[in-house]
Order: C-alpha cells, then structure tokens, then sequence
C-alpha cells in the first residue's frame, strides 16, 4: 500500500458496510479502507436472517418489478438498480464460489442452507483485500475537515477517513441520528417496519403455532391489504403476509399508535357471496360427513374446528343438518374474520426501521452526499426499506457496491 494511500472508513459491520469495505478495497487495492463496528459482533443480521440460512436476495430479475418491493425508496432504487441488482448479486457470490437457490416463494438462500456460508465469504474478502476490521469501536461524532473526516469515538480516539461509508443500519429513535443530522443532512422520522400484531386475549391466540399457506389480510378502513402465508402466534399474527402489510402501513399504523382492526378472510379464492353461491355444492357433496370430521377447504383442522365453534356449530352434526344462521356465520367467519390489533412485536436482531436519512440529499448513481463531498450512504440508514423476502439485504449489496465502485474511483483519480 503506497505510504500516501487515500483512507476509506465505513462505519458499521452489517451486509451493506461490509459489502462497500470489501468491494471497494478490491477495486482499489491501493485505497487503505478500515470498517469500524460499534459491537463484538459482524454481519449479526446476515446470521440470522432466514431462520439462519440468510435470504440472500430475491428471484426476481425485473427491474421496475423489484423496486415495487420497497415501500419507501421505489423511485430512488429503480435508478440505483441500474448498478447492481439481483442478477449481479447471484453472479457475485457464485464467482466466489456460493451457490444460490430459489424456494417456491422467489426467497434465494445459499444451497448450503447456512448463514455461515455468506458471512464465510464475506470475511475471506476481507481478508484477501486487507480491510482492517475494529470491532467495539462506537464513533459518537463526525467532524469534517475539508477536505477528509475526523471520527471521534467513545473511547476518545480520532480516526481520519478521506472518504467516509455511513452504513450504521436504521437506527428505532430520531435522537440517534443527531449526529448525522450534524453533517446537515434531514432525516425521515424513524417508525419500526416488519412487525407482527399483537392481539392480547384474542381466543385465536389458543391456536398457535397455526400457520395457513393462503390468506387475505386487510387493515380496516384502508386499501391496505396482503395476501399470502399467515402463521398465528402466542401474541397474535405473523408471517408473511402480515410482516408485509406491517411495511407497506408502517406509517399509518405508528399514526394510530398501533391501535386498529384487520379482516382475515381465510380462503382468498372467495368472497363471502361467492362462498354463498358455491355453499350449496359443499352441503350436498359432504351431506353425510361430520362437519368436524371433513374440511372441505384445505384448512388446517385446529383452525375449522375453531371457526366451527365461533359460528355455534356442533363439530359432530353432518353437513346436511346446517342450520342456515350459523351456515352464514360460518361463510363470513372464512372469508372475513374481524380482529381488533393492539400493539406490535418487532424482532430485535432483524428489526428493520422506516426511515432515515432523506433520499432527495443523497445522488442516486454514486449515493454520495449532495451536501457533504466525500461522505457517502449505504444500506437501511438511508429511508429506503422493503418488504420480507430478501429485499433489504438486496438495498444493502446494491448501496454498498456502489459506494465501493464510487470510492474506489474517485481515489484512483486523487492519486494520479
């Protein structure tokens, strides 16, 4: 490394600041670049992620498509994508040496269906490029010195960085980004995003560990709605369908201080007057069969009897014994089962934030800062964030990779 070598510092160790540090040191291999991480532990999402398989990404290739994805940040990542998207994230790690596979629901992993796999990679780029990795390094303050950063640190130190990476994920409060705000840049009031509803005392709760391939979950009073798998928990609903919905209504949901109702409606391929319509089919298809015994919809069996009890039907009666009350209480319990939600439930280790740093001050072909040159943006610490599926880790790759290549460029300029 040359004796006036040009500094990168990236700050923060998850997939978006390590992704930038290992990018940009391999792209610039005389461009000395340190990652400082304020804990003892690097790329704690990317464990955990997907039950600690890690959903590396998403199948999906189209780019207008992929950014439909985000509820925050669609415009800015449709341009950014240009840059790095899926396909290159695959190509990434294939040409080092990580396979990648696609379940059913469009969710990639690596074939070895272990975390370790990508962090492994991860850190043996590091590694081979010699980033210098600081662990429990916790910068409280940034000082620009025009030109450079001088970071100053809870133990006292000052680290000076020519280019400086800001990749320190969502932070849950608006007072953690003060010193970002420092550098003059505005923030999007931070509000939790992927959580699932808290339904205390519902009797559904009796029911956990429930989960339904297929359902339709709308929030009352809005045009927000999800379709997809719904798991039923000790606290309320998860799953997919719902983390979803969670994003797209972050913003409402925190307006209302995560006080309203959703309507379930079980089987998606029916409405309640298409359920009544087809009803009579069922009653005399099944007219001998025990309504607790034979389910005609595919239902798992905890969930049909519970709706059987809702509706004030005897499990043991036969179809063809309904009474027509409860044959309708029962319609409208399947296709629109009404839950009041109080309170939500965030995951600490994959807790993903609504907001951030304001996109229209960051250049989307570069993420370079329009009000400080030099300081630049990765990952969920800019007001971008997507749904469940792989989509966040695919901001981060594409964000950190082009602060790489940015980086990477601009220093081979400064040094000629």
């Amino acid at each position: 490394m040359q004796q006036n070598a040009k500094t990168l510092v990236v700050i923060g160790g998850g997939a978006a600041g390590f992704f930038c540090a290992v990018n940009a040191a391999r792209m610039q291999p005389g461009l000395k670049v340190v990652l400082l991480e304020k804990t003892a532990k690097l790329l704690s999402k990317v464990r955990v992620s997907g039950g600690g398989r890690c959903n590396v990404t998403h199948h999906c290739f189209e780019i207008p498509e992929l950014a439909q994805r985000y509820p925050r940040g669609q415009q800015f990542l449709k341009k950014a994508f240009h840059w790095f998207n899926a396909t290159d994230t695959i190509s990434w790690f294939a040409e080092r040496g990580v396979q990648l596979k696609t379940e059913p629901d469009g969710r990639m992993f690596p074939v070895t269906d272990s975390s370790q796999t990508i962090i492994d990679c991860l850190l043996r780029e590091a590694n081979a490029h010699q980033v210098d990795i600081r662990m429990n390094t916790d910068v409280k303050s940034v000082t620009c010195l025009q030109p450079g950063f001088g970071l100053h640190t809870a133990a006292g130190t000052t680290i000076q960085a020519d280019y400086l990476c800001i990749a320190a994920g969502g932070f849950p409060k608006a007072l953690q980004f003060d010193w970002l705000q420092a550098l003059g840049h505005s923030i999007e009031t931070p509000v939790p995003s992927l959580f699932t509803f808290n339904m205390p005392g519902n009797p559904i709760t009796g029911l956990m560990g429930v989960s339904v391939p297929d359902a339709l979950v709308k929030i009352t009073g809005t045009k927000l709605q999800q379709q997809g798998p719904v798991l039923i928990t000790h606290w309320g609903l998860s799953g997919p369908a719902v983390l979803k919905l969670s994003a797209w209504g972050a913003r409402a949901l925190a307006d209302v201080h995560y006080k309203f109702s959703v309507q379930v409606n079980w089987l998606p391929g029916y409405n309640e007057q298409t359920l009544k319509d087809a009803w009579p089919g069922y009653r005399q298809q099944l007219a001998t069969q025990k309504t607790g015994h034979k389910n005609p919809f595919g239902l798992p069996n905890r969930l049909w009897l519970y709706l059987l009890q809702l509706s004030d039907i005897d499990a043991e009666i036969r179809w063809a014994e309904l009474q027509q009350k409860a044959q309708n209480k029962l319609i409208q319990l399947l296709t629109g089962q009404t839950f009041a939600v109080d309170g939500k439930t965030t995951f600490k280790e994959e807790f993903v934030t609504c907001g951030g740093i304001k996109l229209q001050e960051i250049d989307v072909n570069t993420m370079q800062s329009k009000k400080q040159a030099g300081l630049f943006f990765a990952g969920e610490v800019m007001d971008v964030d997507g749904i469940t599926g792989g989509f966040n880790f695919q901001n981060a790759w594409t964000s950190g990779f082009m602060v790489a290549k940015t980086v990477a460029g601009l220093s081979n300029t400064d040094a000629c």
